[in-house]
């Protein structure tokens, strides 16, 4: 929708309206009209090359002439039904048939919701009440996800510290956390703990920090083991890293996996996926009444967002989609380590090529704790040049695309570069 009202007047009215000015999600003083491809432009006009996203649905850029095809397709045939439909049956098997721990799928709107179930469901199958999770992960916005997603105080482990408000003190009580990448600790405390666990959550790649060789494939046999339920979070490495994800792209499958962004192709969608004798518990006649994990939600599977779904998930298994993103990527990590070297400037480059940043520090980076190295100061003026050059990217990671041109990574490389010598 095109308007005659400048960004900063929007600004004014959201503040009125909204806690914080904005949604919750990012900078509220950018505000967005429309995108296209690899370009978005905001309600002043300014045009910028997006990192950014949506944060990590529009892998295919925005506006995707097939994907649009798909929408405009199923608008005429009805929005939403609170049944099931076919595109959302179809998207299931699709789903099914990518992720080597899926056996079935249910699903939710949110990937926050995705991974509050799949806790939920673990506990269900397990019978026992306590979560482990990795300090500095991410999980949604369930009190447990909000247990030292991103703690000020720096607690000894595996004391959960809460990063909200409003938190029940009982729900710390069932949280164990744990460093990432650090396999010795978690294998002493899940041996201390095996009893009482019922799942294991994790981001394989954790926000950008890849896992240790080893370290996922730990937490397989310690769950193996203890009969604990294992869940990769993927809701972001879901179809970015891999056409199979993130266990496929490092060779370790989890007994539950949580799924989002791309799989609704720029719709609110997103689903737990897993082992059949686990997801039976949404399956009242199969488990009983105790054992029956409740769910429900109004747009769970809705049609159009299954078949953005659908059309972005083919646009994927299309030969040579995943070594272009993947090469786009590593041009950008180049940029980054070339500019910011020629400048002097102590940096590491953390992450995959289809998802990273730069952090500035010297030090390696293994772990939440070591984030915090970071030299705030030049991380901050670093963003802020780039997006005073036209880059759009979220504070601490940038996304990979299909719709970046090679004009798109030059005129990236060049705002990088100017961004490197004013540090």
């Amino acid at each position: 929708m095109k308007t005659n009202i400048s960004q900063s007047d929007w600004k004014d009215r959201a503040a009125e309206v909204l806690p914080a000015a904005g949604f919750g999600n990012f900078d509220p003083s950018l505000i967005l009209r429309e995108g296209k491809g690899s370009r978005v432009w905001d309600e002043d006009g300014k045009e910028y090359i997006d990192y950014l996203i949506g944060s990590g649905p529009m892998i295919l850029g925005h506006g995707h002439p097939e994907v649009l095809d798909a929408v405009q397709e199923q608008l005429g045939k009805g929005m939403t039904f609170f049944t099931n439909n076919a595109a959302g049956i179809e998207l299931a098997e699709v789903l099914v048939e990518a992720m080597a721990c899926a056996e079935q799928v249910r699903y939710v709107s949110t990937g926050g919701e995705a991974d509050m179930y799949a806790m939920r469901l673990a506990r269900a199958f397990t019978g026992k009440d306590k979560i482990l999770k990795f300090e500095g992960g991410y999980h949604g916005m369930s009190g447990e996800a909000l247990m030292s997603l991103a703690p000020k105080a720096l607690v000894n482990f595996p004391q959960a510290v809460p990063d909200s408000a409003g938190i029940p003190e009982s729900v710390r009580d069932n949280m164990l956390i744990a460093p990432f990448n650090d396999a010795d600790f978690v294998t002493s405390l899940v041996e201390e703990y095996a009893g009482e666990i019922a799942c294991i959550i994790v981001e394989p790649l954790q926000r950008l920090i890849p896992p240790a060789p080893g370290f996922l494939q730990t937490l397989r046999d310690l769950a193996t083991k203890h009969e604990i339920v294992l869940i990769f979070d993927e809701v972001v490495t879901g179809f970015r890293f891999a056409y199979g994800g993130a266990q496929e792209y490092y060779g370790v499958v989890p007994d539950l996996c949580t799924l989002g962004k791309i799989i609704g192709g720029g719709s609110p969608l997103a689903a737990i996926a897993g082992r059949s004798e686990i997801m039976a518990h949404f399956d009242k006649a199969v488990v009983g009444d105790k054992s029956f994990t409740f769910q429900v939600g109004t747009l769970s599977g809705n049609p159009v967002a299954s078949v953005a779904g659908l059309k972005t998930l083919e646009i994927l298994r299309r030969p040579g989609a995943y070594e272009e993103l993947k090469a786009n990527g590593e041009r950008l990590m180049q940029s980054y380590a070339t500019h910011l070297s020629a400048a002097g400037v102590p940096h590491q480059i953390v992450g995959e090529p289809m998802l990273f940043d730069v952090i500035f520090t010297e030090d390696p980076v293994r772990d939440y704790r070591d984030t915090l190295k970071n030299n705030a100061a030049q991380a901050k003026a670093f963003n802020a040049s780039l997006r005073q050059s036209g880059i759009l990217k979220p504070d601490s990671k940038l996304y990979a695309h299909l719709a970046l041109s090679a004009e798109d990574l030059q005129q990236t490389d060049e705002a990088i570069a100017a961004a490197a010598e004013q540090l």
